[in-house]
C-alpha cells in the first residue's frame, strides 16, 4: 500500500529539495525536516498502550508506543533520513544496510549489513529514492530475514515502476513517500525527480 504525503509543508520542503540551486547544507536541512513529516506518517499505525501519568493537577490516562522501533538506512543516501527518526524517537535502535548493483547479474547485492535484534520491533527502512524497486525489494527481503514484527518503507520520491515492483514482491510492506513522480528515464533516474540524492546530500556531484 502506497501513502503519499498530502500536506502543504511537505510540498514546500520537497519543492526546495528538487531545486537544482539548493546546495548540500540546505539540502541536508530540508531532508531532515521532510524526514520528520515522513516518519510521523510512517508510524501512524504503530500500536500504543494505555499509560497513566500524574499531571501537576490530576491523574491522566494517555498512550505510549507499544512496540520498539528500529531504523535501517540504506547506505549511503538513507543516512539523510536517520536523524528525523532518532529526533522523534530517541530510543530507536539503528541498523545499517549497504547495497550495490552486481555488474554481472545487474541485481542488487549487500556489501555491508549490521542489524540489531529485530524480534518484536517495527522496522523503518529508509531509502530516499524508490526508482526501479530492485534495491528496495532486496532491502525488504534482507530485513525480513531478521524477523521484525513489521516493516514500513520510507522514501522521499517514488516512481510508479518502483512502487509496482515493491507491491508485487512485498505486498505486506507499506510505502510512505513524499511524492509519486511520473516515470523513470532511460538511465533509471526518476522524472521529474531531484537528481542523485546521495550526491546532492553530500556535495559529491560531478562538476
Amino acid at each position: 500500500m502506497l501513502t503519499v504525503l498530502d500536506h502543504p509543508l511537505a510540498a514546500d520542503l520537497l519543492t526546495r529539495l528538487r531545486d537544482k540551486r539548493t546546495g548540500p547544507a540546505e539540502f541536508r536541512s530540508l531532508t531532515r525536516r521532510l524526514g520528520a513529516v515522513l516518519v510521523v506518517e510512517a508510524t501512524r499505525q504503530i500500536p500504543t498502550i494505555p499509560t497513566e501519568v500524574q499531571t501537576p493537577l490530576e491523574p491522566f490516562t494517555g498512550s505510549m508506543l507499544g512496540v520498539d522501533l528500529v531504523a535501517i538506512p540504506v547506505l549511503r543516501a538513507g543516512l539523510g533520513l536517520l536523524d528525523a527518526v532518532t529526533d522523534l524517537y530517541p530510543d530507536t535502535v539503528v541498523g545499517y544496510l549497504g547495497l550495490e548493483r552486481d555488474e554481472e547479474t545487474h541485481e542488487p547485492r549487500d556489501y555491508y549489513a549490521k542489524l540489531p535484534s529485530m524480534k518484536g520491533r517495527h522496522a523503518l527502512l529508509l531509502d530516499p529514492m524508490l526508482a526501479t524497486g530492485g534495491s528496495g525489494s532486496a532491502a525488504c527481503e534482507y530485513v525480513k530475514n531478521a524477523s521484525p514484527r513489521s516493516i514500513t518503507f520510507v522514501c522521499v520520491v517514488a516512481a510508479p515502476e518502483g512502487v509496482k515492483r515493491m507491491e508485487a514482491d512485498h505486498p505486506d510492506v507499506p510505502i510512505v513517500a513524499g511524492a509519486l513522480d511520473r516515470q523513470l528515464n532511460a538511465n533509471a533516474y526518476i522524472l521529474p525527480g531531484l537528481g542523485d540524492f546521495g550526491d546532492r546530500l553530500y556535495g559529491t556531484e560531478p562538476n
